[in-house]
C-alpha cells in the first residue's frame, strides 16, 4: 500500500488560503510559504487538509464541516488538548498538535493545524484491492485490538487525561444524550430506533474503572508505517473523553463488519476480508490483555450501532438542508434503517 494521499479540495469546501498563510508564519517556526492545498478523501465529520509549503513542510489543517452546528462532536479546541495532553503523556501514536486558532476569525470557523504522519491507511474502499494473506489480516487485525487496550492502560490520573471527562454516570449520559441527539436531528420515522432507545435505557451493564476512551476506534483512523508492521498514529481525536472502557470497544465493534453483514456496512470498514479477527474474537482478544469483564458487551455494541446511526442522521439531516453538497451523505437515511436493524438482532441474540 502507498501512503494516504490527499486529493483535490472538494467543491464548497475550500479554505481561505491568504488569511491561513499570514495566521500560520507567526504560529509555526520556518513555516514559509502555502503552495499546495489538498484535502484527505476520508471521513464524514470534520474536514482535514493538507498544507504543502515551499520550505518542504507538509502539516494537517482539522476544522468543522461547513454548515455544522454540533459543537460537542465538532470542538476543535478540545481536540487539540487532547493530543497535547497525549503527547505529555508519552503516548507517541499521535501526530504532534502545532497550532490552534479558536476564535474562527481566520477561517470562519475554528481549526488546528499538526504534523503530518507519513503513513498508509487502510480504509473502506482499498478492501477490493488488498492483496493481504489471511495470516496478515489476523496480524493486522490483532495489532488493532491490542493498540487500544494499551491506550486504556493509561493512567489517567498521572497523565492529566481525568480532566477530559467526568467518568461517574458516563454510561447513562451518553445514552441519553445520544437518544436526545437523534430526536432533535430525524427526518423520517425510524420504528427500531425507538425501540433500541428504550431497551437502552432499561439496561444496566456492570460498573468498569474508566479509562480514556478515543470513541471512534477504527482501521481508518489508525496510521500504519509504509511496511505494515506497525501503527505509528493514531487519528480523529474529536469525540475522545474518560468513561467506560467497554465504551470504546462497542464503538469499535459497531464498525468491524463480518462477512454476513450487509453491503452498507461494508461500506464502512474492511474487516470483512478474510483472516480479520471476528467481533467475538476482537472481544475475547481484548478481555485477555485487559482483563475485564465483557460479560455486558452486547449493550456497548448496541449502543455503538445506535450512536453510529445517529452521526449518520444528524449528517444526513444537514445534507436534507442544503448545508453541504456532498453527494455521500444523501444515502446516509438508509444506514440510519440498517444500523438499527442490526441493533434489534443484537437484542435478540445478545450477542455481538
Amino acid at each position: 500500500m502507498q501512503p494516504d494521499r490527499a486529493t483535490q479540495v472538494r467543491q464548497g469546501e475550500e479554505l481561505d488560503i491568504a488569511q491561513l498563510q499570514n495566521y500560520l508564519q507567526h504560529q509555526i517556526d520556518d513555516f514559509g510559504s502555502i503552495v499546495e492545498t489538498a484535502q484527505f478523501p476520508g471521513g464524514y465529520s470534520n474536514l482535514t487538509y493538507l498544507l504543502t509549503t515551499d520550505k518542504g513542510g507538509e502539516y494537517v489543517l482539522r476544522r468543522p464541516p461547513f454548515g455544522a452546528n454540533i459543537k460537542s462532536g465538532h470542538d476543535m479546541e478540545r481536540e487539540f488538548r487532547v493530543l497535547s495532553l497525549l503527547e505529555k503523556a508519552g503516548f507517541t501514536q499521535i501526530p504532534r498538535p502545532l497550532s490552534m486558532e479558536a476564535s474562527g476569525e481566520v477561517l470562519g470557523a475554528p481549526f488546528y493545524v499538526m504534523q503530518r504522519l507519513k503513513g498508509v491507511i487502510l480504509r473502506a474502499n482499498h478492501a477490493p484491492k488488498l492483496n493481504y494473506s489471511p495470516e496478515k489480516m489476523t496480524e493486522l487485525s490483532s495489532a488493532l485490538v491490542k493498540n487500544l487496550a494499551h491506550l486504556h492502560a493509561l493512567d489517567i490520573q498521572k497523565t492529566g487525561l481525568i480532566t477530559l471527562g467526568k467518568p461517574e454516570g458516563y454510561v447513562r449520559r451518553q445514552v441519553d444524550g445520544w437518544i436526545k441527539r437523534y430526536q432533535n436531528s430525524q427526518t423520517d420515522d425510524v420504528p427500531n430506533m425507538e425501540t433500541v432507545a428504550e431497551w437502552m435505557q432499561n439496561f444496566e451493564p456492570r460498573p468498569q474503572q474508566p479509562t480514556f476512551l478515543h470513541n471512534d476506534y477504527k482501521f481508518d483512523n489508525v496510521v500504519w508505517n509504509t511496511e505494515m508492521t506497525e501503527i505509528i498514529g493514531v487519528l480523529d481525536w474529536e469525540m475522545s473523553t474518560v468513561g467506560d472502557p467497554l465504551m470504546d470497544l462497542g464503538a469499535a465493534l459497531a464498525y468491524w463488519c463480518e462477512p454476513q453483514d450487509s453491503d452498507f456496512s461494508k461500506m464502512f470498514n474492511l474487516t470483512w476480508l478474510k483472516g480479520c479477527l471476528t467481533r467475538q474474537e476482537v472481544v475475547s482478544n481484548y478481555a485477555e490483555l485487559t482483563g475485564r469483564d465483557v460479560t455486558d458487551i452486547h449493550f456497548y455494541y448496541i449502543f455503538g450501532l445506535y450512536k453510529n446511526a445517529v452521526i449518520m442522521q444528524q449528517i444526513y439531516a444537514r445534507w436534507k438542508k442544503g448545508l453541504t453538497k456532498d453527494p455521500r451523505f444523501g444515502g446516509l437515511i438508509h444506514g440510519v434503517f440498517e444500523l438499527s436493524k442490526m441493533a434489534i438482532k443484537a437484542m435478540d441474540t445478545e450477542g455481538v
